[in-house]
C-alpha cells in the first residue's frame, strides 16, 4: 500500500506500475499481463472490442464521485456495449491521465473500483497506461469481449417490437440531484441529502447510484442471444431518442413510440413531481441508463419476458419498427414527430 505518500506525483510512474502489478490478478486467458510491453490474451473468433472515457468536468466531477464508484462506472460503460452485443467481457485495459497532484487515496480508491466490478463480471485487467498530464484527469477503458452471433443495431425488422429493460430517467435524476448537493459515499451509501428530507432517502440512494454506479444487464442479454430472441439491440447510454433513432437510421426503418409504455423510473418521477419538473423527458432524453434496446418478433415477447424474470428485470415493449423512417411519438390520441434531444458530444 503506498498511502504513506500525498500523490501520485510523490510516487512516480514505476512505483505506481509496480503497485498495480503486484496488485492486479492474472485472470483466466492471460498469458501475460501487467509488466510487459504488451499483453498476451486468448481470444474467440470473433472479438468485441469496445472503449469508453470518462474526462473529469466533462463525464464527472471529483467532488461528486467517490473514485471507487468511478472506477466501477468506467469499466461499466464498456460492459454496458458489450452487453448489447450479447457478448461475454474478457479482457480490460485500463489508461489514466493524472494530474500530478492527484491524491495516492483516489489512486488506490480508483482501483479498488476497477477491481471489484472486474470481479464480478470475470473481465481481467491486463494492462494499460499512466501519464502526467496538467489536466483533466482522463480515464479510458478498452474492453474485449467475445460473441459467437452479436447482435447488431442494423438487424431491426419491420414488424419488430420495441423493447427496453429496466426503468429509464433514474441516472439523469441522479446528475440533477448530485447538482443540488446530494452525496453518496465509497461504499454507495447516501451520505448527503442536499436538502431533501430523510423520507426521501431510499429514492436518492437509488437515484445516485443508477448515476455513480450503473450496472448493465450483461448475464439477461447473454441469454437472449443463446435462446436467439432478438434480431437487433443497442445499449441506452445517450438517450432513448438518440439511441432509438440511431437503430432506426441503420435498420433503414421507422419507429413507433407509445408515450404512455415508456418505463419511466418511478424515484425519478417522485422528485420532478416535488419540483414540478418533467420525468418523461428525463427518460426520453436523459441518458446514461445503461439497459437494453432490443428489437424482438412478435412471437417472441413473451420468451424474452420469461428470460428476464431470472433476474427480476423489467421488460417494457414500448412500439414497433415499421417500414419508413423517423420516430413518431404516440401521445394524447395523435402521433407528433419525436426528436433525438439526447447527448451528443461536441453539440452545442
Amino acid at each position: 500500500m503506498l498511502e504513506s505518500r500525498r500523490t501520485v506525483g510523490d510516487v512516480g510512474e514505476k512505483e505506481l506500475l509496480r503497485y498495480l502489478r503486484a496488485r492486479v490478478p492474472q485472470g483466466p486467458g492471460v498469458l501475460v499481463g501487467i509488466g510487459d510491453d504488451a499483453a498476451v490474451v486468448e481470444t474467440s473468433a470473433s472479438t468485441l472490442v469496445t472503449t469508453d472515457s470518462l474526462v473529469e468536468g466533462v463525464h464527472f466531477r471529483r467532488e461528486w464521485s467517490p473514485p471507487r464508484l468511478l472506477g466501477r462506472k468506467a469499466l461499466s460503460v464498456n460492459l454496458s456495449d458489450v452487453a448489447a452485443m450479447g457478448g461475454l467481457p474478457r479482457h480490460a485495459i485500463v489508461s489514466l491521465c493524472l494530474p500530478a497532484e492527484t491524491p495516492m487515496a483516489f489512486f488506490e480508491g480508483l482501483y479498488d473500483g476497477l477491481l471489484e466490478r472486474a470481479a464480478e463480471t470475470g473481465v481481467s485487467l491486463v494492462g494499460g497506461n499512466l501519464s502526467a498530464t496538467d489536466g483533466p484527469l482522463t480515464i479510458t477503458v478498452a474492453l474485449l469481449g467475445q460473441a459467437e452471433r452479436p447482435l447488431v443495431r442494423s438487424g431491426a425488422r419491420a414488424g419488430d417490437r420495441i423493447l427496453v429493460t429496466g426503468h429509464l430517467g433514474a441516472a439523469a435524476q441522479g446528475l440533477k440531484l448530485l447538482a443540488q448537493g446530494a452525496r453518496l459515499d465509497a461504499e454507495g451509501l447516501l451520505s448527503a441529502a442536499g436538502g431533501w428530507t430523510e423520507s426521501s432517502s431510499e429514492a436518492l440512494t437509488h437515484c445516485l447510484r443508477a448515476q455513480l454506479d450503473p450496472s448493465p444487464p450483461l448475464a439477461f442479454a447473454r441469454a437472449v442471444v443463446e435462446q436467439d430472441l432478438a434480431h437487433g439491440a443497442m445499449d441506452l447510454s445517450d438517450g432513448l431518442s438518440g439511441d432509438l433513432e440511431e437503430m432506426c437510421r441503420d435498420s433503414a426503418l421507422r419507429a413507433t413510440v407509445n408515450a404512455a409504455a415508456v418505463p419511466v423510473d418511478p424515484h425519478a418521477a417522485g422528485f420532478e413531481r416535488a419540483k414540478g419538473g418533467d420525468a418523461f423527458s428525463l427518460a426520453l432524453h436523459g441518458g446514461e441508463d445503461y439497459q437494453l434496446l432490443l428489437a424482438v418478433a412478435p412471437d417472441r415477447v413473451e420468451a424474452v419476458r420469461d428470460v428476464a424474470v431470472v433476474w427480476d428485470l423489467p421488460v417494457t415493449v414500448i412500439g414497433e419498427f415499421a417500414a419508413g423512417s423517423g420516430i413518431g411519438l404516440v401521445r394524447d390520441g395523435g402521433v407528433l414527430p419525436l426528436p433525438a434531444r439526447s447527448h451528443q458530444h461536441f453539440r452545442k
